[in-house]
């Protein structure tokens, strides 16, 4: 696991000036590779380019180092990520002449590049992000992994080329402030992240998730491309018995290949039927004790240490149990919120941020659940479908209007408790006629609505999710398929990835999650509806084809998701940071917010007369970010 950087320079900078911009790239994102870095750089008379990259070493540790060329120093790779297939392409190339300097994963995308080209790209199974130059063909390679499990950020402009494993080390390296990018800025206070292929920055982009870049050196255009194609999901007769079978098999399977490092690997383990499967499997791989991870709170409220108790017990497993106050969790809010380089506020950062430093101090690698609510159906807002198809066959469009006048009038909570009223208020403000609710249900910062409501004309933008409706090829949203399809492509790249790669990689900890596996996502696509949402019961065939390995009901519990009290500390301890940022200068000189309706909300919540947890987070976070970037304030 590593991080990496690289420029290309049409000024023709000395060879000198590249490698200082390397350098300090590189070390800014220390973080991600505290074992060693390595770095490439040449001029010509055309312009001077350089790859740069710091290492955690996981796989081949004595002969790994990078870059690494061809035999014949023609081509060259830096490369973040692991390839767990790596040994299945090395043997392939193999047993066709191809031979090997090093054991790393590194040299055998590089071999098979220069065997295969481009084409080679969609054999990788991995979390990714690589850059290969090419001198024989004067042609740049950037590639990024098929979930997106891997950040690659780039830019481009008349005298340069960009590209970086964070944002920090472009910004770092451009000799301009870049602007606020509206869609980037609008994609934020809707979804509480912002997904490829924007960012913060007009200018400055994520390359999207299964995607490589072309840049030509001679003509300096660059080309974007998919690497693996994904066609529409076409329903197999398969039996339910035999897709359960198929299901474990490929479960136990991407475990096994996740499973590969020279350094201590364990899991984390929440006590939830993700991280449980995924720990058994691992537990089942090998005659060793595993270790399992999991964080406790004092408070009963919030802990939920019981469940992994129960597993760890069952596992028979090396259990590192933390156990702390909530308020512990606001230790290092800043130092993680500003890592992100662009407002970022799910509350779940800050508990896996802590996690993945206790669990540092124990293992380099860590397996986690993530992403088995999204291959399997698993999340509640999944039921929302069938919900909003019920209620709109029921409930005439015109009385819809005031029933929900009545819902914000009288469902409105006061305190940072999301029970039943939150969940039907939310519901009700989500309600679509149309068929398009769902845009509205990944909201977790602002509906639709409530953005026009307390954006400034100028930088609000309308109709947003229509680049994503087109790039899903989607124009309306209906289906269970359709919404894990939105989620692979929005929340789970530019959320959930986003979250535990920086977080864990802040305290160099590499986190791998098995049920991210391309062969298993398109199986589950394949499969009646039914068998991944049965009624009612979320993620129905895997919890089917593990449910002899668990105690009776265990799969059947419920269980919170992972989120910090930040409500009661925007009120408490962030009080008087909060009020600052509604300051009128403040938010007169930003010119970004109306400037009544933003401070009305913030005042409402901190007064206790409405509880806008998520709205007044996100707020909180982007305004720090703000101070911290713009206005150059800790």
């Amino acid at each position: 696991m590593c991080g990496i950087n690289g420029i290309i320079d049409l000024t023709i900078p000395n060879e000198q000036t590249v490698t200082s911009i390397l350098n300090t790239m590189n070390d800014l994102i220390l973080h991600r590779g505290p074992d060693e870095d390595g770095l490439f750089s040449e001029q010509n008379n055309a312009y001077s380019i350089g790859m740069g990259m710091r290492r955690l070493s996981i796989i081949d540790l004595s002969s790994g180092k990078q870059p690494i060329f061809s035999d014949d120093n023609q081509i060259v790779i830096v490369f973040n990520g692991e390839i767990y297939n790596y040994k299945i392409l090395k043997a392939k190339l193999e047993s066709e002449g191809v031979t090997f300097k090093t054991s790393s994963d590194t040299e055998v995308i590089l071999k098979a590049y220069e065997k295969y080209g481009v084409e080679s790209f969609q054999w990788l199974d991995g979390m990714y992000g690589f850059s290969i130059y090419d001198k024989k063909i004067n042609k740049l390679f950037i590639a990024r992994d098929f979930f997106g499990e891997k950040p690659l950020y780039y830019t481009k402009t008349d005298k340069q080329f960009i590209w970086a494993s964070e944002l920090k080390s472009i910004i770092d390296t451009i000799d301009y402030t870049p602007e606020i990018s509206k869609t980037g800025l609008n994609l934020y206070f809707r979804l509480t992240y912002i997904p490829a292929p924007h960012t913060i920055y007009d200018g400055i982009n994520k390359l999207e998730a299964n995607h490589y870049i072309t840049y030509d050196l001679k003509t300096n255009q660059t080309e974007i491309h998919k690497i693996n194609a994904e066609p529409t999901p076409k329903i197999s007769n398969i039996t339910f018995d035999d897709a359960k079978a198929k299901t474990k098999d490929l479960v136990y399977k991407s475990v096994d290949s996740r499973s590969i490092a020279d350094v201590g690997l364990g899991t984390f383990l929440s006590g939830g039927v993700d991280s449980s499967i995924i720990s058994l499997c691992l537990s089942q791989a090998t005659d060793k004790k595993i270790d399992t991870f999991s964080i406790g709170f004092k408070k009963a409220s919030y802990d939920e240490t019981d469940k992994s108790r129960v597993v760890a017990k069952m596992l028979n497993s090396n259990h590192h149990e933390f156990i702390i106050d909530e308020d512990d969790l606001k230790d290092n809010i800043h130092e993680i919120l500003v890592n992100f380089d662009e407002p970022f506020s799910d509350t779940a950062a800050l508990p896996t941020h802590l996690l993945s430093s206790k669990t540092r101090e124990h293992v380099t690698v860590a397996l986690t659940g993530d992403g088995g609510d999204e291959v399997f159906g698993g999340y509640n807002k999944y039921y929302i479908g069938k919900m909003n198809s019920r209620y709109t066959s029921l409930v005439p469009k015109a009385l819809h209007k005031p029933i929900l006048g009545l819902s914000n009038k009288y469902l409105v909570n006061k305190d940072d408790k999301r029970g039943k009223k939150f969940q039907i208020n939310k519901l009700l403000n989500a309600i679509n006629y149309n068929g398009d609710f769902y845009w509205d249900i990944i909201s977790l910062a602002n509906t639709s609505n409530q953005l026009a409501e307390i954006m400034s004309p100028n930088y609000y933008v309308d109709n947003l999710f229509q680049e994503y409706k087109d790039i899903l090829q989607k124009q309306k949203v209906e289906s269970l398929t359709d919404f894990r399809a939105v989620d692979k492509v929005l929340s789970l790249e530019g959320g959930m990835l986003a979250k535990v790669d920086r977080t864990s990689m802040m305290t160099s900890l590499e986190c791998r999650a098995p049920f991210l596996n391309k062969e298993l996502w398109e199986f589950t696509n394949t499969l009646p509806e039914n068998y991944l949402m049965k009624g009612w019961n979320k993620k129905h065939i895997l919890k089917e084809a593990f449910r002899d390995q668990f105690p009776e009901e265990f799969l059947e519990k419920s269980k919170s998701g992972f989120g910090s009290p930040t409500g009661d500390w925007l009120r408490q301890s962030l009080r008087k940071e909060l009020e600052s940022y509604i300051e009128p200068s403040l938010l007169k000189s930003q010119g970004i917010f109306n400037i009544e309706i933003i401070t009305q909300l913030v005042r409402d919540h901190l007064d206790s007369k409405k509880d806008s947890t998520f709205r007044v987070w996100s707020y909180y976070c982007f305004q720090k970010w703000y101070k911290f970037n713009f206005l150059k304030q800790a």
